[in-house]
């Protein structure tokens, strides 16, 4: 009770700096948030899933990318590198959003940071913690992720080999090994944060387990991932040649 007291206070703070004053209007960047919020989270777990099938094989990974890219509405059964680029802009648009609602709740002044540290020091709440590391990963991401999402806009060509050329020869792979740990780490306890606020869930403890699991195989998905694009692009002379499908 009062760990959310004094976050609660910090957050009316902020609200007065950054004009949400009026309640109506602060519930509404509330539902804006938690809705991109829930949006970009769902989709990083969906998007690592989609990545990792690149462990079953090129043919996996090339069949799921044509699938993705509107290949089964194509002739010759290859996607449109549009699709790509269009889906890339909207997710960009919702990043954009969700992080002008999230700036609400960001410290901009020497007292609320010090607010902050001696709360965690007298009161050392987990969810407390989890709330700083999301303002830090949140923080980092507003750089992190419009660089790949502008990759992506401006090279959207997908498949076995470019994507492993991308991170390979391009060294997408230094971009990729700072981005998975931290969008990770926000996306699976912005998701917990956000069911535990509207209380979708009564077991909170069990939930943050859940989170916590979730975080440990997402990790293992993404770098298992990285690494195998990595052996690939390796083995791959340049120029490049795009991935031919053997179906």
């Amino acid at each position: 009770m009062a760990a959310n007291f004094l976050q609660g206070k910090a957050d009316r703070a902020v609200n007065t700096d950054k004009g949400f004053t009026h309640p109506l209007w602060a519930a509404r960047a509330d539902k804006l948030q938690s809705l991109s919020g829930v949006l970009l989270g769902l989709f990083l777990v969906l998007h690592l899933h989609f990545e990792s099938s690149i462990l079953f094989g090129k043919e996996a990974f090339y069949q799921v990318a044509q699938f993705l890219e509107g290949g089964v509405f194509s002739e010759t059964g290859h996607g449109y590198p549009l699709v790509t680029q269009i889906f890339s802009c909207f997710m960009l648009l919702v990043v954009l959003i969700h992080a002008v609602f999230a700036l609400r709740r960001f410290p901009t002044q020497l007292g609320q940071w010090r607010a902050l540290r001696n709360q965690m020091r007298f009161l050392p709440h987990e969810d407390t913690k989890i709330w700083f590391w999301q303002m830090i990963t949140g923080f980092l991401l507003f750089f992190l992720v419009p660089t790949h999402l502008f990759t992506m806009i401006t090279h959207p060509e997908i498949g076995p080999h470019l994507s492993a050329e991308r991170v390979y020869h391009f060294n997408a792979w230094a971009l990729y090994i700072l981005l998975l740990p931290v969008v990770a780490v926000h996306g699976v306890f912005g998701l917990y944060r956000v069911v535990v606020k509207w209380g979708l869930v009564e077991q909170r403890f069990a939930m943050l387990k859940f989170a916590k699991v979730l975080l440990a195989y997402l990790m293992v998905l993404g770098v298992a991932s990285l690494l195998t694009y990595l052996l690939i692009g390796h083995s791959l002379a340049l120029p490049v040649v795009p991935y031919m499908s053997t179906l």
